[in-house]
Parts: C-alpha cells; sequence; structure tokens
C-alpha cells in the first residue's frame, strides 16, 4: 500500500491537471500518482526524461542502464516497468534477466551499457580509467559517458522515490533475475 497520498488524474487540479493532461496523457500510473503530490516532482521526473529522450543513447540503451539501477537497488516496481519499457524498446525478455545481473551476453554494446551502470552503482560514480576505456572501447564518447550518468541519476530518483512510497507496482511481474 502506498505510503503517500495517490493522485486521481481525473480529481487533479493546477498544475498536476494540465501535466495529466498534456505529458501524462494517458499514462496513469502509480509511480506518477505518487509524484503528483508535488507538480515539482512531476516536472523534474517529466524534465529530465525528457532530455534524455534526445540523447545519444538509445531508448534499448538507457533501458538496460535502467534495469541494471532497479535490480541493484531493488526496487521492484521499476524492476517490472522497465522490463515491460525494455522489451518495447527492443530488449527480449532474456536481456532484461541479463541487464538486471549486470551483463548481457549476446551484445557486446549492450553489455558494455550494463557493465558501465554495475560499475557506478558499485563505484558510487568513482569509476576507474579502465571502466571508461572500456566503455569508449565499445563505441561510446564523452556525451554517452555523461548520458550514462544522468540515465543512472534519474534510475535513481525512481527507485529511491518508489521506496520511500512503497509504490503499487501496476506492471507485470518481470522474471527472476
Amino acid at each position: 500500500m502506498a505510503r503517500l497520498q495517490m493522485i486521481d488524474p481525473k480529481q487533479a487540479d493546477g498544475r498536476v491537471k494540465e501535466i495529466f493532461e498534456g505529458p501524462l496523457k494517458g499514462k496513469e500510473i502509480n509511480i506518477f500518482k505518487g509524484m503528483a503530490n508535488s507538480p515539482a516532482v512531476l516536472d523534474a521526473y517529466l524534465g529530465m526524461s525528457g532530455a534524455l529522450q534526445s540523447a545519444s543513447l538509445s531508448a534499448k540503451e538507457q533501458e538496460v542502464i535502467q534495469l541494471v539501477v532497479g535490480e541493484a537497488n531493488d526496487c521492484d516496481y521499476c524492476q517490472a516497468a522497465h522490463t515491460a519499457l525494455g522489451k518495447k524498446a527492443g530488449l527480449s525478455e532474456e536481456q532484461t534477466v541479463q541487464a538486471r545481473r549486470g551483463k548481457i551476453e549476446d551484445d557486446p554494446k549492450l553489455n558494455a551499457i550494463a557493465k558501465f551502470a554495475s560499475a557506478m552503482h558499485e563505484k558510487k560514480g568513482f569509476v576507474s580509467d579502465d571502466d571508461l576505456s572500456a566503455f569508449r572501447d565499445a563505441g561510446f564518447d564523452d556525451g554517452a559517458i555523461a548520458e550514462a550518468v544522468a540515465t543512472y541519476a534519474l534510475a535513481s530518483f525512481t527507485n529511491y522515490f518508489n521506496h520511500v512510497n512503497q509504490t503499487p507496482v501496476d506492471f507485470p511481474e518481470p522474471p527472476k533475475a
């Protein structure tokens, strides 16, 4: 059971109503209903996720980071949500499981992303020169490194929000990792 009030989009007013009728139209999922307690929080989420839509990292690549971080932070909500979103972005179900384990065996580029995201988590951002070299050797530039950090930050934001709220999962249960 959620620990924060879940705002019904049909009952929302002001800025929250604008958001649910605009950028979140048709996306009446529990995380957004919880975030709707503060229009600033919804705007923060939308600003960051919106900006990352124009990133050089594809949606599929960003979903790998989301899955790595969701698993590392033990966020049931994000594991379920990003399994569904990852599959929609082109990951196979097996790749979603492997991403949560931090290693994707059938795609060297996605594997490099999973390993880099894992290194960021394990080292609290203090990645080594070797971590950066391995990521670059997989074909990623400094822009992609910056985007990976931003995607990691967005994942941590949603993970921690869901931990505090105990957001009820409204996505299909993901396979075990």
